[in-house]
């Protein structure tokens, strides 16, 4: 069946539309802290600071990324919302835990210097910031798990406003502390973060009540959902999200042994938040199609040729970009990078330009995955792109010596392709199946 007409896109269209400005809105939140600690004194560790504490966090909040996507698919009545509430709350107890360990001195320096090879005072400021970012993944996984029962029940406008509220309390966080002299610009940026998580965590909760109310008054029961079917849908997406997050300490690492590594510490957080940008309006398509796929031959076909033109428009504005005299104004004028490091930003841009069409694909690949409950084939797809992004890494600096952030964003490239070819397989049977 050929789609003639754009009108069956117009529903996909004005579902996604709000979770593109979710992620739109916290795609900038990286550029926008980046460009005030740039501003600030010693931005050269400062943002390198930035960046580790915040691979670090992100590292553990993994496993509760994926949240927002087994709600959606799971919360189907009051039971299995209170079965799958429960298993969060588990895992948020769990990552929380981790996060204090994280943070005794002994453990943390031996990470950071011992590991990474930060500079001590580096290591000091990154320190200081994921203290602050402590609360970081217990309230990210509880608004993504209400996140999630919005999405499902087609309320993605309120996933909007929750972000809305996130990026003003950063904002405002972030500007008060900015005009408080001698606090270091790592500070910044973390409280601002660690602020906004916290308080959209309390609106998504809010602004899902009525939905909750009206599960809970239908009294309607699918199925008892046992903790241990949960656990087996939701562990593979877990260790997914663990491996692409837990990539960016490896990557540090090793980015820490390479020519000119503190440039590109430096550099790359700046590069890939602006690369987020478009790469986050291609994330946002992997709820649309867990919420929308269905076994109807027209509706995937329409979630398709959508996922087609959002990858070409992404793609074709950010290489415009990276190849016109806009990456300057960019990096300069906006980021606040001096002019060295802003030629240094140059090329690594160009090389993740193309990202975007592959984020794209992806998530079209994992969204069906989810949607029929194949979950453990996404979990292999990331390990490939795991282990192909540290060799590919590996070699570009150990036997090209090539500069970190560049060799960093070769193997981004590399790693995604590697996954998207692997993912291919699983997601055409899946889908001719049904």
């Amino acid at each position: 069946m050929i789609i003639k007409s754009e009108h069956s896109l117009k529903p996909i269209f004005y579902f996604w539309l709000p979770l593109a400005a979710t992620w739109l809105m916290m795609s900038v939140e990286g550029p926008y802290l980046s460009a005030l600690i740039a501003r600030l004194p010693d931005p050269k560790f400062n943002l390198a600071a930035y960046g580790v504490a915040f691979s670090l966090a992100l590292i553990i909040e993994a496993p509760v990324i994926m949240m927002m996507s087994a709600a959606t698919t799971l919360v189907k009545d009051y039971t299995a919302f209170k079965q799958l509430r429960l298993f969060n709350y588990l895992l948020i107890a769990s990552l929380t835990f981790l996060m204090l360990i994280l943070i005794l001195p002994p453990v943390f320096f031996f990470i950071t210097e011992n590991l990474i090879g930060l500079p001590s005072d580096v290591a000091e400021l990154t320190h200081t910031a994921v203290i602050i970012l402590v609360p970081w993944p217990g309230a990210i996984g509880f608004r993504r798990f209400y996140q999630g029962i919005l999405i499902r029940n087609n309320a993605t406008r309120f996933v909007a406003y929750g972000t809305i509220v996130r990026l003003v309390t950063m904002t405002l966080t972030a500007l008060v502390l900015f005009l408080i002299k001698n606090v270091p610009g790592v500070v910044v940026g973390a409280s601002a973060l660690s602020a906004a998580v916290i308080l959209e965590a309390a609106a998504s909760r809010f602004m899902a009540n009525k939905i909750i109310l009206n599960l809970k008054s239908a009294n309607e029961s699918r199925g008892y959902l046992p903790l241990k079917d949960i656990f087996n849908f939701y562990i593979p997406l877990a260790l997914t999200s663990l491996l692409t997050l837990g990539v960016q300490p490896f990557v540090t690492f090793l980015i820490g042994q390479s020519r000119m590594a503190l440039e590109s510490l430096a550099v790359l957080p700046v590069v890939t938040s602006f690369v987020f940008i478009f790469r986050g309006l291609g994330l946002s398509f992997q709820e649309v199609v867990v919420a929308l796929l269905d076994e109807k031959e027209e509706k995937y076909r329409a979630l398709k040729y959508f996922g087609i033109k959002l990858a070409l428009t992404l793609t074709i504005i950010l290489i415009l970009i990276a190849f016109s005299p806009l990456a300057e104004i960019w990096f300069y004028d906006v980021s606040g990078l001096n002019e060295t490091l802003t030629e240094f930003a140059r090329l690594p841009l160009m090389i993740m330009s193309f990202f975007p069409a592959l984020t794209v694909l992806i998530s079209f690949q994992r969204g069906a995955l989810v949607k029929f409950k194949s979950t453990k084939q996404i979990t292999y797809g990331t390990a490939i792109e795991f282990a192909v992004i540290i060799i590919t890494l590996s070699i570009c600096i150990k036997s090209f010596n090539l500069v970190g952030a560049e060799a960093a964003t070769i193997s981004f490239v590399t790693g995604r392709i590697a996954a998207c070819i692997y993912l291919m397989f699983p997601t055409v049977a899946l889908l001719k199946d049904k």
